[in-house]
């Protein structure tokens, strides 16, 4: 019998915890849960939104899955497998927009069935491309006349601030979010705030009166505190609130946000058509000899060869870039042509690490992976020359990321690399093609080196052994 495992971050929820065995995803129901899960379930607002691809597909099975293995439940849950899980601070800003989008619609369209939601998570999303799904479905509950929207300020600090922070401000929200795992706290973004932003009803509403009431409790003013415990809201309050909510954040754009440089990398006259053809054509025909479920692209900048290997036939690529033009480039390539394409935001030389409660809560990139090949181009040397990572370091971390793959090595006589150095002195005595191959050789195989670019830029095509 193979051993289920919990996952590491499932735990906080009493209702019950997700496992994996053999390769399935489960979830246990408790006693207490059931009965909520039976009326949700009845509703038929499950079966609706699973059909709209709002809801992560989800059956019930034989409880014995688990029970066989000693572990108690009153109900066994049975879900559909996302290819790849990522985090909030992963997401790009449009990719955290559809996310909260998504949330309110199910929310708004519970609410019209009897039934709420119990909490206001960011991780109860997740992605299949950019497409967002619903995985929490023991976060529906009843509905009670009368009741408020007890998920109001998780639902702000972990969708609306970090949306709010790249709208007013043009910052980022994912290195911020990535220290704090529940979000973006409200006070702190009401400090941040010119007393003008106050005259919006959204932001006064939202962020600064939530602050006050949020101060007024940790100073022990009980009244405040009191009255907070005792409101009440009509059913068709709390939908307007949702609606109004809804319609703000549709409408949020993020400041400064005009092209970056690695945005227009790819059409920039460095890189000649014939060169990025040269590209295409190696990595479809790697692709269609490998044939990889789950591919990584490592620089994955708009999402080019990303969508050349999908054509070739992978299944599934996670692209991962520092660059926020260039994430969302690829968020609207993937839209554009419907690619299962899931570009994230993650800054190679400091990879989303093991966090949270034991540090095991939140898993690094790595632990979460799964990826049967990669591809790595224009890559090392951003992490070997522009952040001084030594090249045999680079080489040994990326072939651990994946049994096999495509790894392209720029010399110093390319363009780019020379744009790196233009403002520092060059210490990188070891860095060449022959250095690269050897460090290459010593954890892999090289099956095949081809020249793409005058400069002199290779694509090593390596197995590891």
């Amino acid at each position: 019998m193979i051993r289920p495992l919990a996952d590491a971050g499932s735990f906080r929820d009493p209702s019950g915890r997700i496992y994996e065995a053999g390769g399935e995803i489960y979830r246990t129901v408790s006693r207490r849960a059931a009965e909520e899960y039976g009326y949700v379930q009845a509703s038929g607002l499950l079966e609706k939104l699973m059909a709209d691809g709002k809801v992560v597909g989800t059956e019930t099975v034989d409880h014995s899955v688990l029970t066989d293995a000693g572990i108690e439940t009153a109900m066994v849950l049975r879900h559909q497998r996302i290819p790849f899980i990522s985090y909030p601070y992963e997401w790009s800003f449009s990719l955290l927009k559809s996310a909260a989008l998504l949330h309110l619609d199910i929310h708004i369209e519970a609410l019209k069935s009897g039934v709420t939601l119990s909490d206001a998570s960011a991780f109860n999303v997740q992605f299949r491309g950019v497409e967002p799904v619903f995985i929490d479905v023991l976060s529906f509950k009843r509905y009670r006349d009368g009741e408020v929207w007890a998920g109001h300020r998780q639902f702000c600090e972990q969708f609306l601030n970090p949306l709010l922070l790249r709208a007013l401000f043009g910052v980022p929200h994912n290195e911020w979010y990535r220290g704090r795992l529940e979000g973006i706290q409200t006070e702190d973004l009401a400090d941040l705030l010119p007393w003008w932003r106050n005259l919006s009803f959204n932001v006064l509403s939202h962020v600064t009166l939530q602050a006050r009431l949020q101060r007024a409790a940790l100073a022990g003013n009980g009244h405040h505190v009191e009255r907070a415990k005792s409101a009440k809201l009509s059913k068709r309050s709390f939908l307007a609130m949702l609606e109004q909510l809804r319609h703000w954040i549709e409408s949020l754009k993020p400041a400064k946000s005009s092209a970056t440089t690695w945005q227009n990398y790819a059409e920039n006259t460095s890189y000649a058509t014939e060169e990025r053809n040269a590209k295409r054509r190696v990595i479809s025909a790697f692709c269609q000899t490998a044939l990889p479920c789950v591919l990584w692209d490592l620089g994955c900048n708009t999402g080019d060869y990303s969508e050349a290997a999908l054509t070739a036939g992978v299944k599934h690529v996670i692209g991962f870039d520092y660059d926020q033009g260039a994430l969302e480039g690829a968020v609207a390539r993937a839209k554009a042509g419907t690619l299962d394409l899931l570009p994230l935001y993650q800054d190679g030389a400091n990879p989303s690490p093991d966090q949270g409660w034991r540090g095991r809560e939140r898993g690094s990139a790595q632990r979460r992976g799964g990826a049967n090949a990669l591809i790595a181009l224009a890559f090392e040397h951003h992490l070997a020359i522009g952040r001084n990572v030594p090249l045999a370091q680079v080489v040994e971390w990326l072939v651990s990321l994946a049994p096999k793959g495509i790894i392209e090595f720029v010399p110093k006589s390319d363009p780019t690399v020379q744009k790196l150095l233009a403002l520092r002195e060059d210490i990188f005595d070891d860095y060449s093609a022959v250095t690269f191959e050897a460090a290459l050789s010593k954890p892999a195989r090289v099956i095949a080196a081809e020249r793409v670019s005058s400069s002199g830029r290779t694509l090593y095509n390596y197995e590891r052994r």
